[in-house]
């Protein structure tokens, strides 16, 4: 992300700070004058005091219960206590609309104390990655912006300095922390050739690296306008609870008029008990607990994940998660390691191996794709030789480039069938990629993968968490897919795949589910996914191995492709959801009997503070909870 984006939220950081300390010095000056004004005989001077502080506690919220007036909205927090706390001064009871306010504000800096707490985990984001780099030029080492590097360059990592940019190493080994972005605290061990990440931190010995990605497309920019984006989308439970505020303010105003006229004008009560009883029903009546406690307790859940290396884009995507009871996976890079070797190259047609190693790495040598990386890491020649003017990634089929004047064609049956080829056989028994030049069938790469260590124990715990059924949705071709999905227990198992056919098998499962209550999640991490993870209820990409394309286009970044962290997505989400629950019900009984009570005269204002601030305490403390 630019640094103006960083400047934004470091400013945004520091105004809190500051306002919290503007609040807690008016929280203490009220407080000794209402303490000078209790011990004092002299009455209008003991009021004139109870007025000056009400008009130093209260004056942010009477200016921003004027403000949303003009604005149109008219049954906010603020307006009622406004209302309230004045009327009890004009019923002459100055130490309870003082206190009234008091204790407000005292909740409010509470809760915005929670607040940026709960905004700890993902501020912190802010801090990983410095506005410039060690470039390495002719004339030596220089400083320079991270916006004017380009792919290609040469950078150096000293010890203790976080990875600028996206790159691979090309002199020097280290271990670098990776738990700012992956959660994991194990220290990861690179040497040459190894990849590294922006936001990384070197540990042990300077290195040099290449720089593969401009900053506005590294790993790290992309983690930070994720964090910014992840506040514009609201779950379903928060636009319900702002909605239901506004239906809900309004009816408790007219019940406390209610209140407030009918016992004096039918009855001929007293005007002055039943308009203090109105009052104290509206300080009840205010929705502070619902509608600060429930987008922090989503704030909360997202930023919990991000402590785990689990980027969520909104709350809704939070909410979603929690419902799934299906998930879909790719096989490459997702189920499996993703790092694929060449063993054993058949040339036929009288092309030589090399020649056609030759040809196939210059054509897969732009691709991200696991296999087109095995196959570029597997030619030892010169590169430089095979000119490459061409070149089309087809994703569910391959590579069509031109080389060396030559039309060359990269990929699976589907691909050489597609230009009307005929291959020597059908079935084969590992990953097959075939190579055509200029018309002819060429030859052909084996390559194998096997699976993640962790992934069988993963997938036994979705299970164990209620998921119903997995599914393997993979363009490899059906022998490998079964032989993977049964060693790895998933349960369905479709195989040969274009990446629209994957859509239309994952909708058709989805339809199923939906009409049953359930959601659906896919987890890819390829281009050849990206049209899948945009047609799930949830998309889950892996981020280390994954496309930029892929992360893109999902809803939830896995950041170290680990899938035990899909699992502990799934627990951050119910968690959230249960506490979100649990504040919703948990406020709306207390003010309701609240309401009552005050209605009957037997709550009081104290009794009032705690329905409304008390309440909001208690459940932003609940939210929380999601952090320990």
């Amino acid at each position: 992300m630019k640094k103006n984006v960083q400047r934004h939220y470091r400013r945004q950081i520091l105004t809190g700070m500051l306002a919290q300390k503007k609040r807690l010095r008016l929280i203490l000056i009220t407080i000794f004058l209402l303490l000078t004004a209790t011990f004092l005989s002299n009455e209008k001077v003991t009021v004139g005091l109870y007025l000056f502080a009400y008009v130093l506690v209260s004056y942010t919220v009477i200016a921003k219960s004027i403000k949303h007036l003009y604005q149109g909205n008219i049954f906010d927090e603020n307006l009622l206590m406004s209302i309230a706390t004045i009327g009890a001064l004009i019923l002459g009871e100055y130490p309870e609309a003082v206190a009234v306010i008091l204790l407000y504000e005292i909740g409010e800096l509470f809760e915005d104390a929670a607040v940026d707490q709960s905004k700890d985990a993902i501020s912190s984001l802010l801090k990983i990655n410095s506005e410039t780099a060690n470039l390495k030029t002719a004339d030596g080492i220089q400083r320079t912006q991270l916006e004017k590097i380009k792919p290609g360059q040469t950078i150096i990592i000293r010890p203790g300095e976080r990875v600028p940019l996206d790159g691979n190493i090309i002199h020097g080994a280290t271990s670098v922390d990776t738990s700012t972005l992956t959660g994991e605290s194990i220290p990861r061990d690179v040497t040459i050739g190894d990849n590294i990440l922006s936001g990384f931190i070197n540990q042990v010995s300077v290195i040099e690296e290449t720089v593969t990605k401009v900053f506005s497309e590294s790993m790290i920019s992309k983690i930070l306008t994720l964090v910014q984006n992840s506040q514009k989308k609201r779950a379903t439970t928060e636009k319900f609870v702002t909605k239901f505020a506004r239906v809900y303010t309004p009816v408790v105003v007219g019940l406390a008029l209610l209140v407030a006229l009918i016992p004096p004008i039918i009855i001929g009560a007293d005007w002055a008990v039943w308009i203090k009883r109105a009052l104290v029903f509206l300080v009840i009546s205010c929705p502070c607990a619902l509608v600060i406690s429930i987008p922090l307790s989503f704030f909360s859940g997202i930023g919990t994940a991000s402590k785990q290396g689990i980027l969520v884009k909104g709350s809704t995507y939070l909410e979603d998660l929690s419902k799934v009871e299906i998930i879909g996976f790719d096989k490459t890079g997702t189920l499996t390691v993703g790092r694929f070797s060449v063993d054993n190259i058949q040339s036929v047609n009288g092309f030589d191996t090399d020649m056609i190693l030759g040809y196939a790495a210059a054509a897969e040598q732009y691709s991200t794709h696991p296999i087109a990386k095995s196959l570029v890491a597997a030619f030892k020649g010169d590169l430089s030789k095979f000119r490459l003017s061409h070149f089309t990634e087809k994703p569910g089929y391959g590579i069509f480039a031109n080389i060396n004047q030559k039309d060359v064609i990269v990929g699976n049956p589907r691909a050489l069938k597609k230009s009307g080829l005929t291959l020597p056989f059908n079935n084969v028994d590992k990953t097959t990629v075939l190579i055509a030049i200029d018309g002819t069938f060429a030859g052909s790469f084996s390559v194998s993968d096997k699976p993640k260590p962790n992934v069988r124990k993963a997938l036994s715990k979705l299970k164990s968490q209620g998921i119903k059924e997995t599914v393997l949705l993979t363009g490899d071709n059906a022998k490998i897919a079964n032989q993977i999905g049964q060693q790895l227990g998933i349960d369905t198992i479709k195989a040969d795949l274009l990446p629209n056919e994957k859509v239309t098998a994952l909708k058709s499962i989805a339809k199923k589910a939906h009409d049953n209550g359930r959601k659906v999640a896919f987890v890819g991490d390829g281009i050849n996914d990206t049209p899948v993870l945009a047609n799930a209820d949830i998309g889950i990409a892996m981020g280390g191995l994954g496309s930029d394309a892929a992360i893109e286009a999902s809803d939830i970044v896995i950041m170290d492709d680990q899938p035990p962290k899909i699992s502990k997505a799934i627990s951050v989400a119910r968690r959230t959801q249960k506490i979100v629950w649990q504040n919703i019900v948990f406020a709306l009984g207390i003010k309701i009997m609240f309401l009552i009570l005050a209605a009957f005269g037997i709550a009081g204002m104290w009794e009032a503070v705690f329905a409304d601030v008390g309440v909001t305490l208690l459940a932003v403390l609940n939210a929380l909870r999601l952090q320990l």
